[in-house]
């Protein structure tokens, strides 16, 4: 495998890792918000620890997926710097937005979340997980954006040697970027629902003596994957249209783009059914059926298989580019790169992404294993100083 090779793979690995992390963000962050407020609304017990324990799930995915991120920035910086010189002014940008909000709006509003219970006023505190919310629907934005600008380089005109930007509204307006935006949104909820429903149905095959939370939260996750298999399917569909016009014949190659592509169908489109024909119709029956409750654990891997499918056929399918029509990968590499540096950083960059992923599913088995009784996200201080210092030193 020669030097591109290798860092075409070194992307797309670390991209899907990182990817992983991403979809169950978008997933988590609105149903935490939501639950927050129906908590807030309410003043329900049962509405506060829901939002508590999926809270601690989201938290987790989310700190150890910044790290994840920070490795997507390192990759960059080392293999793609033809990248930046040609089109930093323009692709960089969007790109930089998203890290001053993912890495300073975003995890401070989270922090006052976190250590807000009981300390807040109630709404302020509810406040704060929306912002949260909202953020991570931003991030997405701009990253979407910064994608749709390689796939259809809108708005830019080649300058002395690099791109320029002159139309700042055609990078909003992309048709990569218009119905590709709510297509990644719906998949983070249709992820979201699937994690909700399968962590449910886990605790109920245990015969849980939370069945009466689980029950609820197995049918929120129903609705929910409803909800986001209709988004993610209807816009789906919608950007063939768009790219045809800028990419034609992208998905008609036979290659990987067209096998990726098959994939996430072959995945998705049953998938959709089976939620809009079965589950749905029969959600009130599901948390009490024993015997459907593996196959909603067995099934709940398949939205992040069929989202990082759909990842890959988007950026197989412009290859040669780096962006579309004006810059081939080979060009967009760091000159001077061996195949022994690529490996190495390869090595390095998926053992450190393959490390996080395995802590990530291990602390939220373990939260689910645990169950709502055990989540340590808002719980209250001990009033008394003895019982204070002896929760402390335990």
């Amino acid at each position: 495998m020669d030097v591109l090779d290798l860092a075409r793979t070194q992307f797309a690995v670390t991209g899907s890792l990182h990817f992983l992390f991403v979809v169950l963000t978008l997933g988590l962050a609105p149903l935490i918000a939501i639950m927050h407020t129906r908590y807030a609304v309410t003043g329900r017990p049962d509405h506060e620890r829901a939002t508590r324990f999926w809270g601690q799930l989201y938290v987790i995915n989310y700190a150890l997926g910044i790290f994840t991120g920070l490795v997507m920035e390192f990759q960059f910086g080392l293999n793609w710097s033809g990248l930046s010189h040609y089109a930093g002014d323009v692709f960089g940008a969007p790109l930089a937005i998203e890290t001053l909000g993912a890495f300073f709006l975003e995890s401070t509003f989270l922090g006052l979340w976190i250590f807000g219970w009981h300390r807040l006023p109630t709404w302020l505190h509810v406040g704060c997980i929306w912002v949260v919310a909202l953020t991570a629907y931003a991030s997405a934005l701009w990253i979407m954006m910064a994608n749709s600008f390689l796939q259809n380089p809108a708005g830019a005109v080649p300058r002395d040697g690099h791109l320029v930007l002159t139309d700042p509204g055609a990078l909003l307006a992309n048709p990569a970027l218009t119905m590709a935006l709510p297509h990644v949104l719906g998949a983070g909820l249709w992820a979201g629902g699937f994690v909700l429903m399968g962590a449910s149905a886990y605790q109920l095959f245990r015969r849980t003596s939370e069945r009466e939370f689980f029950t609820g939260s197995l049918r929120t996750g129903v609705v929910v994957a409803l909800v986001g298999s209709l988004i993610t399917v209807g816009f789906g569909y919608a950007q063939f249209g768009a790219i045809s016009a800028f990419q034609p014949g992208k998905f008609d190659d036979g290659g990987a783009a067209g096998l990726g592509l098959g994939f996430m169908i072959l995945i998705g489109q049953p998938l959709q059914l089976v939620i809009l024909f079965v589950l749905t119709p029969l959600v009130y029956w599901l948390p009490r059926w024993r015997w459907v409750q593996p196959v909603l654990m067995a099934i709940t891997p398949l939205p992040f298989a069929a989202a990082i499918l759909g990842w890959l056929a988007r950026e197989n399918g412009r290859q040669p580019w780096m962006i579309n029509g004006r810059l081939t990968v080979a060009d967009a590499m760091s000159p001077g790169l061996t195949p022994a540096m690529v490996t190495g950083s390869f090595v390095a960059f998926t053992g450190v992404l393959l490390l996080l992923a395995i802590v990530d599913y291990v602390l939220i088995a373990r939260t689910v294993r645990r169950g709502p009784a055990a989540v340590t996200l808002g719980e209250p201080a001990p009033a008394d100083p003895h019982e204070r210092a002896h929760a402390l030193s335990h």
